[in-house]
Order: C-alpha cells, then sequence, then structure tokens
C-alpha cells in the first residue's frame, strides 16, 4: 500500500497512507498542495525569510468545511498542524516542517456592521482589509502597525497599535471568536458563551484551535487624523529622546508616538542629503479633533531642523500603512523585546548605543507607547497579561543576506541584553522570535499562564495545536 511521508506532532516520521491523503484532498472545496505542485513554495513562504521549511501538505480552505476536514484529518492521522493567516509572525510559526500547513489567506472576507459597529474578519484578513473596508463607515477596528500582518495572529497574540493607549488591546475590543477545536468541533467563544475558551483566545495565541472568524467592537476613528513621521538627524539623538519621554509621558489617550533609531532609508519624505545616514524619527498617530493634534504636535515640528516631515491632516487609512515599506517580506528578520514600566536616561542612553551600533541599514531600535486604556482591566481579564506595561522595546534586526545572520542577530542579542535590565519581567508574545520558549512564554503571561494551562487541558488535552508559542496543558 503506497503511504506519504509525513512528520507527527513529536517530531518523528510519519508515513500516511496515500489514499487517505487522497481522501482528503477530495473532500476540500479548496486546494491540497503538495511539494511537487504548482503554488507550493509561494504558499509556503512567510514575511521572515529566515523561515524556509517544508510542510509535507498544504491545505488553502475556502470556508469552515475545509477546515474541519483538515483538523479531522490532523486528528486522525497524528501529522503535525499550524495555521498561516497572515504569515507575518517573527517566529514563522505558520509552517509546520513535515506537516499539515492551513493555509487561510484565501479566506479574506470582511464584513461590517454599521448600526451595532461590529465587523466580522474571516482568518485570511489583514489589518489592510478590515481596515478598508471599516472606514467606509468612519469606524476602526483596534489593530496593529504594519497593514500586511494578519489580524488572527495579531489578535490571538493580544494585538496593539496606534489607538490601543485609546482603547486597550485588540484582544480587549473581541465580541467573539468562532475556532474549529481538536475534535473538529465549530465552537463560537463570547464572554457569555464557552467563557473560559473566549478568556485563553484572548492573547492565548493558537493553543486552541483554527480561526474562523472574529467580531471586533469598531469605534468612530478617521477618516481624517493628525498623524505621520517626522525625523532629525542623529546628531541630536539625546535631545530627540528627550523630546520623545515629554511628549510620551504627557500625552493624552488619544495619542500614540512611536520612536525609531535607525539609518534613514531612500524614502522620498527623507532629504536626500540624509539617505542612507542615522536618523531618529518618529511616527506619530492622534485621533481626536485635528486642530487639537497640530496645536499638541507642533513641539516636534519646532525641534531642531528636521530632515524629513510628513506630519499633517491624513486619512487613518494612510496612518495604518505608514511602516510597511520599513517591513517587506522576504528580508531576514530577528527580534527582541521586552516590556517598560516607563522611561529612564540610563534607557534612553541605551536605546541610542544600540542604534549606532546598527549592523544593517534596515535594522532598527524601536520604543512603542502602551499604558492608558491596555491598563484598563485587572492582569486577570484576559490571557493577554502584562497590563502594567506601559512601552515596549523592540530590537529589530533585518538584512539581506544569509551570510550576514551571524553579526545581525548577534547585534539584536547584545543591544537587549544591555537593555533587559530594565525590563518589567514581562515580553509580548507576538514578538518572540523562534528560539524563545519556555520561561520566555511565560515571562509573556506572567501571572495567567497557570490558567492558561488549564485551559489548554480542557479544550486541547493532546497538544495537537503545538506548532505555536505553546502552552502545555496541565489538569
Amino acid at each position: 500500500m503506497a503511504s506519504f511521508a509525513a512528520i507527527d506532532r513529536n517530531g518523528n516520521s510519519l508515513d500516511i497512507d496515500s489514499a487517505r491523503v487522497d481522501a482528503l484532498k477530495l473532500a476540500l472545496r479548496g486546494n491540497l498542495l503538495g511539494a511537487n505542485d504548482a503554488g507550493y513554495h509561494e504558499a509556503r513562504s512567510v514575511w521572515n525569510a529566515m523561515i524556509d521549511r517544508k510542510p509535507a501538505l498544504i491545505a488553502r480552505p475556502l470556508g469552515t468545511a475545509d477546515i474541519i476536514a483538515c483538523v479531522n484529518f490532523a486528528r486522525e492521522t497524528g501529522i503535525a498542524i499550524s495555521m498561516k493567516g497572515g504569515g507575518h509572525n517573527i517566529a514563522g510559526l505558520a509552517v509546520a516542517e513535515g506537516g499539515l500547513m492551513i493555509d487561510g489567506s484565501l479566506m479574506r472576507g470582511c464584513y461590517v456592521d454599521p448600526r451595532t459597529r461590529i465587523a466580522h474578519a474571516q482568518p485570511g484578513c489583514t489589518l489592510g482589509d478590515v481596515d478598508r473596508e471599516t472606514q467606509v463607515h468612519d469606524l476602526a477596528a483596534v489593530l496593529g502597525f504594519v497593514s500586511m500582518t494578519g489580524v488572527a495572529g495579531l489578535t490571538l497574540g493580544g494585538g496593539f497599535g496606534y489607538i490601543s493607549r485609546r482603547f486597550g488591546w485588540t484582544s480587549d475590543n473581541v465580541r467573539s471568536m468562532t475556532v474549529v477545536t481538536s475534535e473538529g468541533k465549530l465552537v463560537r467563544a463570547s464572554s457569555e458563551e464557552n467563557a473560559d475558551l473566549f478568556w485563553g483566545l484572548r492573547g492565548g495565541g493558537g493553543n486552541f484551535g483554527v480561526l474562523t472568524d472574529i467580531e471586533y467592537q469598531c469605534y468612530p476613528v478617521g477618516p481624517q487624523i493628525y498623524g505621520g513621521g517626522i525625523a532629525w538627524s542623529a546628531e541630536h539623538a539625546d535631545e530627540a529622546y528627550a523630546l520623545y519621554q515629554q511628549i510620551a509621558e504627557s500625552a493624552p489617550q488619544e495619542l500614540s508616538v512611536v520612536c525609531v533609531y535607525r539609518v534613514a532609508p531612500a524614502a522620498p519624505w527623507i532629504d536626500k542629503a540624509y539617505h542612507g545616514k542615522p536618523v531618529v524619527a518618529m511616527f506619530v498617530c492622534y485621533t481626536g479633533k485635528v486642530e487639537e493634534g497640530e496645536k499638541l504636535l507642533a513641539p516636534l515640528k519646532q525641534f531642531k531642523k528636521p530632515v524629513g516631515d510628513i506630519l499633517q491632516p491624513r486619512t487613518y487609512v494612510s496612518q495604518q500603512s505608514i511602516l510597511d515599506a520599513t517591513q517587506p517580506k522576504g528580508r531576514r528578520y530577528y527580534w527582541k523585546s521586552e516590556y517598560l514600566a516607563g522611561l529612564t536616561p540610563d534607557l534612553l542612553k541605551g536605546c541610542i548605543k544600540a542604534g549606532e551600533t546598527l549592523k544593517s541599514p534596515h535594522s532598527a531600535m524601536i520604543l512603542f507607547p502602551m499604558g492608558g486604556a491596555i491598563g484598563q482591566h485587572s492582569n486577570g481579564h484576559s490571557a493577554v497579561g502584562n497590563r502594567n506595561a506601559n512601552y515596549v522595546f523592540n530590537v529589530t534586526a533585518s538584512w539581506e543576506k544569509p551570510e550576514d545572520d551571524a553579526a545581525n542577530i548577534e547585534w539584536a542579542r547584545s543591544s537587549w541584553n544591555e537593555l533587559k535590565r530594565f525590563s518589567t519581567g514581562g515580553t509580548y508574545i507576538n514578538f518572540l522570535n523562534e528560539e524563545e520558549t519556555g520561561d520566555r512564554i511565560q515571562a509573556a503571561y506572567g501571572s495567567n499562564y497557570e490558567r492558561l494551562a488549564r485551559v489548554k487541558a480542557a479544550w486541547d488535552p493532546q497538544n495537537m495545536f503545538r506548532s505555536n508559542k505553546n502552552v502545555q496543558p496541565v489538569a
């Protein structure tokens, strides 16, 4: 009897009867791809080119029934299983070596009910897909910073972006989620229905099932906001970081400012004379009244002589994609990150030092603001945890060639080692790289980890869904 070679959930070799693979192919409305099929390599590729795993099979479902068929196949055969939405995760968890990858990228439907201000998004939606549909009604869901990011991974990991200081974590603003469980059952989770699962899904990653629908609460934001980017030569770094601290610490919840130290790209908004030279940039989003934003942020325009300035009234959609060009698919990425309680002079000096020692023109030292509404609930409100954080630093190494891996990874690690003493002890689950497991996962969940392990035991006791930042089931 012919067999199909794969890898099981424990990483061991697995032979599957080829007839079972053929039966799965017939059961799907979407495609099932093997290594020799057209489209296989495109489907297995993800944003981070460091990830080069080869699934045995890639399913591209067109609906929930396809997902159920795939989950049942994985449970019955023992094959490793992974889920891909936008494929933007730094650790590349969407791709299971030798396993069955469920590629949800063809399921990109988004429906908005303007009366209830609710948006329904399928698992293949990107942030840009949802923003585009919600802004038709002058509404916004609480999403992240890069429009190509998938909403599924972002939301399951907690999720934060420009309007999180005003409205909380992405997961705080989810009304319900629908998932296919390890038993192949379609289950809706909300505060009234399967509340334990709902708690775990809001920050607990892909540990509990395959997401098929997210219901977001939306808010009146846009179409016009005040935002954009502004940059100065890094010779003014000390004063620029001090100004950042001043603005960030006094910011109303309608304002978020991201601070970046990097080499200036050849972007049209930056003076050509500074292309390839180090700069400090701030990316700003104010969602109150535009005229209030102009007044509030006037100190940025008055500081020194900017080498680039596109800080202006603009559409919310344009703000949501302003960082896209800095994060293209196909580069090699390696991140190290920590939560911060606040900004101190020594921390800011460390950020500048990290920026001054960059090994690639694409790398950056980034400070993201948090606080505000993120801390409005108790730490146990959902699985996301670490609500005491007011900032997060992210050391983002990014480069083009494999031969430069060692130098760039070492830069990220050494910079992180210098800065981690300022950490709250927590870290953001969606920023963890491929190597960070065990205690780093526990640091991301903090006091919520033990409860997550119990919810995992209730919904996935065999740990079928483990191609993620895995929480081990504990009775």
